[in-house]
């Protein structure tokens, strides 16, 4: 997808800081997501070339087969590190990390200090945190496959997602499509944002979380004029971001996520509804594009799941980010510090 946005800046890290040098052409889509990808893996280089001397923490893991001690690097070695030290089954159904029973932990996020550790795969007997980051990390993947399902000449301009409600029957991304005044998707225009959606999956990406500074933020995004403005709101409080990547693609959030797309199994995207904001709104309408899925292993036969796709085709009633401003206390969407 190749469509002219905004100004490319041509980004130098080093140590210090970073140097940006404007170019006179413009980014297109793609260029936009290798561009994100690339600095992602730059800052994610020098945040870990920052650790400096090694220390090492302890990691009492609590769980089957038996409890055990593990020795671990700090800031550096992750909960699926320490499952990789215990078994494969350990490392492909954990999907959370839960630390000093009380802190629900990414897998990808290095620990900072000594700890208990608990693995929490979608069969645990409290699931509710494990459901969130699936509905969640769908949310971010389903805005992935909207990106990249679109003719080149069709700018996605991905805007934010609400923060997870499973009671809702579907998670969801709202998009600008600025070229797209009035679509209605067809069925075959469904089914290839679902088979995106399952490209994704199996790839078995990592979901990794990045903290990265405003400023450094506001250049990944200067492309999407959604992200540049919520940044400054997510960053108000420490002057940081959270970021996820899976495969290339990179977007904003809270978290936690699940650990891998391969942990989503049966998926559909279902449906999209078009949302049209007041006068007074920045932007004027926006794209709700909604799906539904289940996690890997857990079985459902066709009609039970038909049930659950024909709800999930229903609007989703999450509230409109196009009906408030974003700084408003009472609508703070998931890519904008969602409490949820």
């Amino acid at each position: 997808m190749k469509h002219p946005i905004f100004f490319l800046s041509k980004t130098v890290l080093n140590n210090n800081y970073k140097q940006i040098l404007p170019l006179s052409r413009f980014l297109s889509t793609q260029e936009a997501i290798e561009r994100r990808n690339h600095l992602f893996t730059l800052e994610k280089k020098r945040q870990i070339g920052k650790v400096g001397r090694i220390e090492k923490i302890e990691v009492k893991y609590k769980g089957v087969p038996n409890d055990c001690t593990l020795v671990m690097n700090k800031n550096l070695s992750t909960p699926y590190d320490c499952a990789r030290h215990l078994s494969e089954w350990h490392v492909e159904s954990s999907a959370l990390a839960l630390l000093d029973g009380s802190v629900y932990w990414d897998m990808h996020k290095p620990l900072t200090e000594n700890c208990t550790l608990e693995l929490q795969n979608f069969t645990v007997a409290e699931p509710q945190q494990v459901n969130k980051a699936f509905w969640r990390t769908c949310s971010l993947l389903l805005g992935a496959c909207a990106t990249v399902a679109f003719k080149e000449s069709v700018p996605v301009h991905l805007h934010s997602f609400p923060g997870p409600d499973i009671r809702s029957g579907s998670f969801i991304y709202d998009i600008d499509l600025p070229s797209l005044p009035d679509w209605k998707p067809t069925s075959q225009e469904l089914y290839t944002l679902s088979a995106e959606f399952i490209k994704l999956v199996r790839a078995n990406s990592p979901l990794e979380r990045l903290e990265v500074g405003e400023d450094l933020a506001l250049e990944m995004f200067r492309d999407n004029e959604h992200k540049t403005k919520q940044i400054p709101s997510i960053a108000k409080n420490n002057g940081k971001v959270t970021l996820y990547r899976a495969g290339n693609h990179v977007d904003i959030s809270k978290g936690p996520m699940i650990s891998s797309t391969a942990q989503v199994g049966r998926v559909t995207v279902t449906s999209v509804h078009k949302l049209t904001g007041s006068q007074d709104s920045e932007v004027k309408q926006l794209y709700r594009f909604q799906g539904v899925a289940l996690p890997t292993n857990v079985i459902l036969n066709h009609f039970a799941y038909s049930i659950l796709t024909e709800r999930a085709k229903k609007l989703n009633p999450a509230r409109s980010p196009i009906s408030f401003t974003t700084d408003k206390e009472d609508f703070e969407p998931e890519s904008i510090a969602a409490k949820a």
